[in-house]
């Protein structure tokens, strides 16, 4: 052993992880390259050759080193109260959330208002009340006191709150808000008030909701309803007080038009806050997300800070024996004599040719809000082992049908008892008017969008769209057969800087010196 290799075995190391010679892509959309990215405290302190050592070394040869992946758009808000690890978004690379997020949320809240937050973050989000009331500790009324209580116990991700609108207009105007009522002037200062308040104390902003399928588990509209945009002005005047936060907004009120987001528009720039919202290319207005873009072309070119939030896949529902919902929720049969039956038995059951031949026979005639969506068989497709979110045409459920000459409500059974009863149907309803994913590329692509609306944390038994930021690497800059592609650099800075940016989140999103080293290393 020579002097000089002794000396180096015994050196100190400069920092606490090197990852070496990984597939850097850096967050910024710049070319991808081969290189090592050091840490040390929590920060990344080197891109490039590291020619010191680090405590823990990691060969990441083959392997795509990324920043953290950021959700926008989740419904963390109970979740964070009762576990430590928020699973799914943190199983799919995501290391930063924002919650509270459709303007509902359970702060600030007194005593007298959880059952009623209760109730709407089950019938909205599809959260199981019962989970929820033996989970929420119930230790705050402010907002503020709501994120030191999330605060106290670790989480495997980082998170930011977002202030909704309903629990803000409970807190306020007590049951005249659940009963429609416009608000006064005293209480649009008193929103203003706790507004500021809420971001004083650390909120990342606030979050509204004027859609009609908003609803609690008992069918009582969302607080903030019928909201007037004098309402949504001085609460954001609150935010304008404070100097900080970002508007969110559900726009969707069933009238679809223009003049919905302009208003948004018009409040962002009255208040100098930016503003972010849904956009969704809808079935019954198609040409909706073009004129909305080119209202957001025209107000950006005045200094108006505009992002518009886009899901990278089709917006709608997977149907299942173990899911919430199925094709036969409004068969009187099923409901009473199947449904209460363990998975293995039903299966046994709807095999049987008296049984399946009666479940196909019957569409059923029970009152459900779902049944229009759960009997749509056009836009209905095999979910497949492998999730297929692309699916062409004369795959559907109707098709399939009408090339063997059956019922569709045939070959949906066929494809659910698949795999023992765990076969999943996907039936398509935003962003995919067309039979394919062209459209939402060409949201995901304008200057002024960001990919998100996860919803992790919500909706359990419907989608598991927090698995978004896989389908972005797998199909976008991978697998897409049916149309362009995203090529890699892109596709990551889509789910990290552009985010970023957007919730002003300004120590990560990106892999450089200084920046929060949030990192992903993907095989």
């Amino acid at each position: 052993m020579t002097e000089t290799q002794a000396e180096g075995e015994n050196a100190i190391p400069e920092y606490d992880l090197v990852i070496r010679s990984g597939t850097v892509a850096d967050g910024t959309g710049a070319p991808l390259r081969e290189t090592d990215v050091a840490v040390s405290d929590g920060r990344i302190v080197a891109v490039g050759e590291v020619a010191g050592s680090g405590r823990d070394e990691m060969d990441a040869r083959g392997l795509l080193i990324t920043p953290g992946f950021i959700d926008l758009h989740t419904h963390y808000d109970a979740q964070l109260c009762w576990s430590e690890v928020m699973d799914p978004s943190s199983g799919h690379g995501v290391t930063t959330v924002v919650t509270g997020n459709c303007g509902v949320g359970f702060a600030p809240c007194s005593a007298e208002n959880r059952d009623y937050l209760i109730r709407l973050m089950e019938g909205v989000e599809d959260i199981p009340e019962a989970v929820m009331a033996e989970g929420l500790p119930w230790n705050w009324e402010s907002f503020g006191d709501y994120l030191d209580s999330i605060e106290r116990r670790p989480h495997d991700i980082d998170f930011a709150v977002l202030l909704p609108h309903a629990p803000l207009r409970v807190a306020a105007m007590g049951r005249r808000a659940v009963d429609l009522e416009p608000a006064t002037a005293q209480d649009r200062a008193k929103m203003r008030s706790l507004a500021r308040e809420a971001m004083l104390a650390g909120g990342a902003g606030f979050s509204s909701s004027r859609s009609m399928y908003h609803q609690s588990s008992r069918g009582e509209s969302i607080a903030s309803l019928k909201a007037g945009d004098d309402e949504l002005r001085e609460i954001a005047m609150g935010l304008a007080d404070a100097g900080r936060g970002v508007l969110q907004a559900i726009t969707i009120d069933g009238r679809y038009h223009v003049e919905e987001y302009e208003a948004l528009h018009r409040i962002s720039d009255q208040t100098k806050r930016p503003v972010s919202y849904t956009l969704l290319e809808l079935p019954s207005n198609q040409g909706l997300w073009r004129e909305v873009l080119a209202a957001v072309d025209r107000d950006v070119a005045k200094g108006i800070d505009i992002r518009l939030q886009v899901f990278n896949r089709p917006v709608g529902v997977v149907l299942g024996l173990e899911a919430s919902f199925n094709p036969f929720i409004a068969n009187p049969f099923y409901v009473a004599e199947l449904a209460p039956l363990p998975l293995s038995k039903r299966v046994k059951a709807m095999r049987e040719p008296e049984v399946r031949a009666r479940l196909i026979a019957d569409a059923g005639n029970l009152q459900h809000p779902m049944s229009k969506s759960v009997t749509n068989y056009e836009n209905m497709y095999a979910l497949g082992e492998y999730a297929e979110y692309e699916p062409s045409p004369e795959t559907s459920v109707a098709a399939l049908a009408r090339a063997r000459g059956v019922p569709p409500l045939a070959v949906a059974l066929d494809i659910l008892l698949e795999n023992e009863g765990r076969g999943k149907l996907l039936v398509t309803a935003s962003n995919f008017v067309h039979g394919n994913l062209d459209t939402t590329l060409e949201m995901m692509q304008h200057d002024r969008s960001v990919v998100a609306l996860g919803d992790g944390g919500a909706h359990y038994g419907l989608v598991c769209d927090a698995s978004y930021p896989t389908y972005m690497l797998t199909h976008w800059a991978r697998d897409r057969w049916r149309g362009e592609r995203l090529d890699l650099a892109t596709a990551v800075r889509m789910l990290t800087k552009d985010p970023a940016q957007l919730q002003r989140l300004h120590d990560r999103g990106r892999l450089a010196p200084g920046m929060k080293a949030d990192i992903n290393v993907i095989d």
